[in-house]
């Protein structure tokens, strides 16, 4: 099915989405317009594969791209000199500890080429809603109780959809990316959605992935018994030195 508009979403939040498979060509991946961003709303999106962004004074779009950036839960790469400096860091990780500074951190960040953030206050507290119920999470890198970086994403059954991630100091990121992979795959999740095609994502790692590909792992691992909760006791306190061992 070829359409040269994007589907106008109905009012109400629990409406279904359009197939992923039907997004535009041109801009890759939209694929719809409008409605809101209620739990249910998001829920059934990250569950079919398609996820919100949208810039100030826009309307809701929502997006599919082809292909798909994704990771392998085994597959992030550190290099060898950043496992190197790793290893006398004295930074650990926690997850859902800090879930709003997370979020918030990552709207402030400034992405190059990008004037002004998507991360909209709509958006931040919709994410803060969904963290509250359980299905979106933050890994939190801390120089003592300092926040120095952080990813933060939705979770559904036992599939992660990255939303954004930031650094306040060199290499806070990178090193919330590899706890998240390293702690998702070790249990049993093998994929973490990373939408988007960017330089930095393909240097560590990522991979791109036919659409179709990606949606056929998405409606299997969302539909896999995982109940929505808190990661903060599951994942403990972290020291990142001991990710300098993990290679992708």
């Amino acid at each position: 099915m070829t359409r040269h508009l994007p589907w106008r979403l109905d009012d109400r939040s629990d409406a279904p989405f359009p197939p992923a498979e039907t997004a535009l060509r041109e801009p890759d991946g939209l694929l719809a317009l409008g409605g809101d961003l209620a739990p249910v709303r998001l829920l059934n999106a990250y569950a079919g594969g398609i996820f919100p962004w949208f810039s100030e004074g826009q309307p809701l779009l929502w997006w599919s791209p082809d292909p798909r950036m994704v990771f392998r839960t085994d597959g992030v790469r550190l290099s060898s000199r950043f496992r190197r400096s790793l290893r006398g860091s004295g930074w650990t990780l926690r997850a859902d500890t800090r879930f709003r500074e997370v979020i918030q951190a990552c709207a402030a960040s400034p992405r190059p080429g990008q004037d002004g953030t998507w991360i909209t206050g709509e958006m931040v507290e919709a994410y803060v809603a969904l963290h509250a119920l359980g299905y979106a999470h933050s890994i939190e890198v801390l120089d003592g109780e300092r926040l120095v970086g952080g990813i933060y994403g939705v979770a559904i059954g036992r599939m992660f959809f990255g939303e954004s991630m930031f650094s306040a100091e060199s290499g806070g990121s990178k090193v919330a990316l590899a706890g998240l992979a390293h702690y998702l795959g070790s249990q049993g999740w093998p994929l973490i959605d990373a939408q988007v095609e960017n330089d930095h994502l393909l240097s560590m790692g990522a991979e791109h992935w036919p659409r179709d590909r990606f949606l056929g792992v998405v409606r299997e691992q969302v539909q896999m018994p995982e109940a929505p909760e808190s990661w903060s006791d599951r994942f403990g306190t972290q020291a990142a030195a001991t990710l300098a061992g993990h290679r992708g």
